[in-house]
Order: C-alpha cells, then sequence, then structure tokens
C-alpha cells in the first residue's frame, strides 16, 4: 500500500495542478503546498536514506530559486515556479534535469499549440469585423497569450518520474 502511494501521490497531484491551470490559469497556493509537504512523510516512511534525502531538499532549494528568477521576468506564473520547486523535492538531484528537459520540451509545444490558437482566433476575429490585414500584423505583435504551464510540468514530471528513487530504489 504505501509503495502505491508513493509512486502516484505525485503524478496525481501534478495532474490536478495541469487541469486546474488549463481551467483557470491558476496553480493553488494549497496544492503546491501538499506537494512539497506530503514530500517528508513519504521520504521517511519509505526509508528514503538520508544522503538522497538531502539531495531531494537541494533540488527543491535549487528549483525554488530558479522558479522565483523565471517569476521576475516574466517568464513563469507564481504558481509555476512554486509547482516547479515543490516537484524537484520528490526528484532530487538524479533526476531534476530529465524532469526540466521532458517539462521544457512538452512546454515549448505546449507554447506554440497556444500561440498559433491564439492567432487563428485572432484571424477568424479580425475577419469576421471586416478589420484589414494591417491590423492582424499589429495584433499579433502584441499578443503575449497565457500557457498553462502547469500541464507541462505535470507531462514532464510523468514521463520523469519513472526514472525515480520513489519507483527504482523502492522496487
Amino acid at each position: 500500500m504505501l509503495h502505491t502511494l508513493s509512486i502516484s501521490m505525485l503524478p496525481v497531484l501534478l495532474i490536478i495542478a495541469a487541469a486546474g491551470d488549463v481551467l483557470s490559469f491558476r496553480i493553488p497556493n494549497w496544492l503546491t503546498l501538499a506537494t512539497a509537504v506530503l514530500f517528508f512523510p513519504m521520504a521517511f516512511f519509505t526509508g528514503m536514506p538520508i544522503a538522497e534525502f538531502g539531495m531531494h531538499i537541494l533540488a527543491g532549494v535549487v528549483l525554488f530559486a530558479a522558479g522565483f528568477l523565471f517569476f521576475q521576468f516574466g517568464l513563469f506564473g507564481g504558481g509555476d515556479a512554486k509547482l516547479m520547486a515543490a516537484a524537484g523535492l520528490w526528484f532530487g538531484t538524479s533526476q531534476t534535469l530529465p524532469f526540466l528537459f521532458a517539462t521544457a520540451i512538452a512546454g515549448g509545444g505546449l507554447a506554440l499549440f497556444v500561440g498559433v490558437w491564439s492567432m487563428l482566433l485572432m484571424t477568424w476575429e479580425i475577419y469576421g469585423s471586416g478589420e484589414s490585414l494591417g491590423t492582424l500584423g499589429q495584433k499579433i505583435r502584441a499578443m503575449k497569450p497565457n500557457v498553462p504551464y502547469g500541464l507541462a510540468f505535470a507531462i514532464g514530471g510523468i514521463l520523469a518520474f519513472r526514472e525515480t528513487w520513489w519507483v527504482t530504489g523502492l522496487v
């Protein structure tokens, strides 16, 4: 039972975060806090070695600092930055790079999709209202669509999770 709980808890939390972000462009603080806090009892009850525990804490701290910088530069929302740090606790230093790589690939694809979709909607809106193509160009340059990056974190997290201590170390 504990093994099943330890390997399903983070993916479920990431899926909930992704669904909330897609639907409302928000990742609730309670969900990010739960993701971070639940790491500690799971690490204790599954017998995570203390050195491994330290590496997981280090990953969370580094990702929190990186997320804070991304937020300051307007690249992430606050919920995205906090979710990345909370997930980093679960990945540790050994799986942080695969997590970030998979998240970046998923996020790039998602951003491309959202950008193309926004442009298509804008084109339909302009043609329907009889505005000129020059107006379309101006609107495209000014466009900054919202990307629900929580979905990218969920995809990246689920793809990278199978190689973590939780799955390989507990089997």
